[in-house]
């Protein structure tokens, strides 16, 4: 499926835009692979010798990582050390002609370097910065490393996720996902804005605050003192019949096969079709134990 836009044949939305990315793990490299979808030209910038860390997850990829290929495809790849003099100057000139930089490095790298958005910006007015951190630019955790794990956790996201006797973590890196969206989105946005103003922005993107955001639902569905939703598995907390249900038992040259089904169901409207279609039980819709 492409969620590219449509448009005349060799043309894409941001074929005329530089970014530079100094990236590891998942969080900016999905947001720059997804500009780099778009059309830009992403130089990601890689340690000598060893590159992003995530190129050693695994070798699941034809030998590559499975993690490293998802999140860099269509990307240029330059190697520099940047404790070196001359690799940070030739760093500086490639800021010097871009239009964007991504970063999430450790807290506080690129300051030491003279690289965050405050230095950049009064020597680049229209670079467009975009600092991608655990848990932001300001507050107590400043200058905490991060993990996807450790913000699922403090997010609140375990509290909803798996069964009553077992919280469960996402089952891919939905924190790191989260602030990948987010800062591509803001990435945008501030394009946008750019072309009305003249002027770049600094965008500062947190995997807590992304990830917090997404637990909107059971904040509302327990404000003002209410219980808080129950891990329900595949379950919903609110809507039903939604999740997984067992029909029936098929014998075979193995034993006991039991069948489940995914059903899901949103409002009566689709209740009543599913009790005459489905069930062949129209009356089911307005029996007072199932009517609402």
């Amino acid at each position: 499926m492409s969620t590219q836009p449509s448009l005349p044949t060799g043309q894409r939305p941001l074929d005329h835009i530089t970014v530079v990315s100094l990236e590891h793990a998942i969080a900016a490299p999905f947001c720059t692979r997804q500009l780099a979808d778009l059309g830009a030209r992403v130089i990601k910038v890689e340690r000598p010798e060893t590159g992003d860390f995530a190129r050693a997850y695994d070798q699941r990829a034809r030998g590559l990582s499975s993690h490293f290929v998802w999140v860099n495809r269509s990307k240029e790849s330059l190697a520099l050390d940047l404790k070196a003099p001359e690799h940070l100057a030739a760093l500086k000139a490639l800021l010097a002609k871009a239009d964007v930089l991504v970063q999430n490095l450790a807290p506080g790298a690129t300051q030491r370097m003279g690289l965050d958005a405050a230095t950049l910006r009064a020597q680049h007015p229209r670079l467009i910065v975009c600092d991608i951190s655990g848990y932001g630019n300001d507050g107590p955790y400043r200058d905490k490393k991060a993990y996807d794990l450790l913000i699922q956790s403090e997010a609140g996201y375990l509290s909803v996720t798996g069964t009553p006797e077992q919280p469960s973590k996402s089952g891919n890196s939905i924190a790191d996902i989260a602030a990948g969206m987010y800062a591509y989105s803001s990435i945008l946005a501030a394009l946008l804005q750019r072309d009305k103003t003249g002027e770049g922005s600094h965008i500062d993107v947190s995997m807590l605050e992304a990830l917090t955001e997404w637990m909107g639902f059971p904040m509302y569905y327990a404000m003002d003192g209410a219980e808080a939703p129950p891990r329900n598995a595949a379950a919903h907390a609110t809507i039903y019949p939604y999740g997984p249900f067992q029909v029936g038992s098929q014998v075979d040259d193995t034993g006991v096969h039991i069948g489940t089904v995914m059903l899901g169901l949103q409002n009566e409207r689709e209740w009543v079709q599913f009790c005459a279609h489905v069930l062949l039980q129209p009356g089911l819709a307005s029996d007072p134990r199932f009517d609402t």
